[in-house]
């Protein structure tokens, strides 16, 4: 518990108070020593490793340079190479600055992309057996000098891959309620839009603004925050905590405000800065979690996300109709402030990048050396944060535009998305008139989106357990059209939920038969989207980061303008009637989602931007 308090905010905060006197790291004890090198011996080819009575160690207390000395030298083959198979650097150069700010520029956006990649699978097999070894790893050392700070041994306790399951868990659980807390907040507005309607004098349409451009909001802050925490400088708490700090703030003003174009200032700041755990957090499972596990857990995370709108009206129905719209605003800043709390408590950096970037200026500073350096020291020497940021916000807009395969699954993710927030403006439509629910009666039906969303997790964790894993791990990773085989059955499920729930919200059939056809319109919305997160980062690995941000984009404005157009055409074509349209959108993309399992190698391959 001690350690993961100490890499949190509030133990960063203490560090620095008591300057360094408390929460140490290995490296700040007493008689540490890392490496006992000596530069005489160092191999003239660059790539160095230490002789084995060199090899790196996790700190021991009493240990000493006399006493390491004097050890029995181990076994060369039980000394392996840095497992990140880190290049070798080279002095800059004036003529090769620019290749290689562009070249730092690629790093930063592709670094998260290689715990999807073929390489990072097989690191991860290669390794399987030396973990439970606890094997010492060699330093390496450039042609320039420098000695590259990794992990000391393949099991070392600092890397996130290494943490116990408990602390991991308790990773997800924050992240998981940190997700639902702030997607909660975008439909918590939605039970007191009546209210909004009667004190500022607007429309429903207008209205409806207050979740639109939340959602909008929180897509556009991806493009911004994803490649901001792929920055070892920032690491991801650097990013997830001063922004959630602020959406916990800017929530006291949007309960205050007392005009309408405030409100809606407001309610972006809120989605902009509660955004980091859209654009992070799968980043964030994979920085604790393998490959094979990686889809597993991150399907548990997306739950959270899943859980979040659907909850928001539960939360905050009953309260509105006892005290007024404003009470489902001040339940926001209830339910993420504490949230918050725990963040700064107990929420440790789980970046490899910034853990080690941190621990090669711990040693410069105890061993009194300035060859000590991260990999990301050197990669990031000459970067700078705008060409980073310019550089994500045209590659997703590139590879929307040149890739066919790539949009088609933004157009559909868009497209269910969209429909999932439409059901926030058709519920009221329903179930007050026909069945004569009121507001907090009418906020547990939502309940059925979290129920679909559970199911659809059970069916896709079965898959994985049963079919998927085994399958990877006696044929290898296959092309990433594999991944899609469980949305083709989802698909097809999709337009029944949405008939069903079309056609059974009327009067003369008991509202337990539409829930149930939002109950598997949900859960194959759920199936459908984890199949295409991981089919996303397979199909370009070195572009992850931007494909994502391309995908958030798209969805959010999608989903925006579905909060506007939905619920004027549910009064002009009948619920039944609206749905039916969606139904028919849902089973056109039956068709796209068979041809992008069947030929989504071939477009591809003729794809103008892969070419490039």
């Amino acid at each position: 518990m001690t350690d993961i308090i100490r890499d949190a905010w509030l133990g960063q905060i203490i560090r620095f108070v008591s300057k360094n006197r408390y929460l140490k790291y290995a490296e700040e004890e007493e008689g540490f020593s890392w490496p006992p090198y000596d530069p005489t011996k160092e191999e003239k080819s660059g790539t160095n490793i230490l002789p084995t009575d060199q090899t790196a160690r996790p700190a021991t207390p009493g240990s000493n340079s006399e006493q390491d000395a004097q050890e029995k030298p181990e076994k060369e083959s039980e000394t392996v190479r840095n497992p990140e198979d880190l290049t070798i650097h080279r002095p800059v150069s004036r003529t090769t600055v620019r290749d290689q700010e562009r070249g730092a520029v690629d790093r930063v956006l592709s670094r998260s992309s290689t715990r999807y990649s073929v390489e990072r699978f097989e690191q991860e097999q290669a390794l399987a057996m030396n973990k439970t070894k606890s094997l010492p790893i060699a330093p390496t050392t450039t042609t320039d000098g420098n000695i590259l700070v990794t992990w000391y041994t393949t099991d070392d306790p600092e890397n996130p891959q290494n943490w116990s399951h408990a602390k991991k868990w308790m990773v997800l659980i924050q992240l998981g309620l940190y997700t639902c807390g702030v997607y909660g907040a975008s439909s918590m507005y939605v039970s007191g839009q009546e209210g909004v309607m009667r004190e500022f004098g607007v429309g429903h349409a207008a209205a409806s603004l207050g979740l639109a451009i939340y959602v909008i909001g929180y897509g556009v802050g991806p493009l911004l925050f994803a490649p901001m925490s792929e920055i070892a400088l920032f690491g991801r708490n650097w990013v997830y905590l001063p922004t959630f700090i602020l959406f916990v703030i800017i929530s006291v003003p949007t309960a205050l405000v007392k005009n309408y174009a405030g409100l809606l200032v407001l309610r972006f700041l809120q989605g902009f800065f509660g955004s980091p755990c859209l654009a992070n957090g799968g980043a964030t499972v994979g920085d604790i979690y393998g490959f094979l596990e990686l889809p597993i857990y991150l399907s548990t995370w997306t739950v959270a996300a899943f859980w979040g709108p659907a909850l928001g009206p539960v939360i905050s129905g009953f309260a509105v109709q006892a005290k007024g719209w404003r009470w489902g605003l001040w339940e926001i800043l209830w339910l993420t402030g504490p949230i918050m709390v725990v963040f700064i408590i107990c929420f440790p950096e789980t970046s490899s990048d910034n853990i080690l970037r941190r621990r090669a200026q711990r040693l410069r500073k105890v061993l009194g050396r300035s060859d000590l350096k991260a990999q990301t020291e050197i990669d990031e020497e000459n970067l700078k944060f705008s060409a980073v940021f310019w550089e994500a916000l045209i590659k997703p807009i590139e590879i929307f535009i040149k890739d066919p395969a790539i949009t088609f699954t933004n157009i559909y993710t868009s497209l269910t998305y969209g429909i999932y927030y439409s059901f926030f403006e058709v519920f009221p439509l329903v179930y007050p008139p026909m069945y004569g629910f009121n507001l907090g009666i009418t906020g547990l039906t939502f309940l059925t989106i979290g129920v679909g969303c559970i199911i659809g997790l059970a069916i896709f964790l079965t898959y994985q357990y049963l079919y998927l894993i085994p399958d990877i791990k006696t044929n290898g990773l296959r092309s990433p059209e594999h991944r899609l085989v469980p949305a083709l059955f989802a698909v097809i499920a999709l337009p029944v939920g949405y008939f069903m729930f079309g056609w059974t919200a009327r009067p003369a059939v008991h509202w337990i038969a539409s829930l149930i056809g939002v109950t598997i319109l949900v859960a194959s919305n759920f199936i459908i989207f984890q199949c295409i997160f991981v089919y996303i980062p397979l199909s370009y690995p070195q572009y992850t980061a931007s494909l994502f941000a391309a995908n958030d984009l798209s969805r959010a404005s999608f989903a925006a303008g579905c909060v506007l157009f939905s619920r004027p055409m549910f009064i002009n074509l009948g619920v039944g009637g609206g749905v039916s349209l969606l139904a028919g959108l849902a089973v056109v993309g039956i068709a796209g989602m068979f041809g992008l399992w069947k030929y989504g190698a071939v477009l591809r391959s003729r794809s103008t931007f892969a070419a490039k």
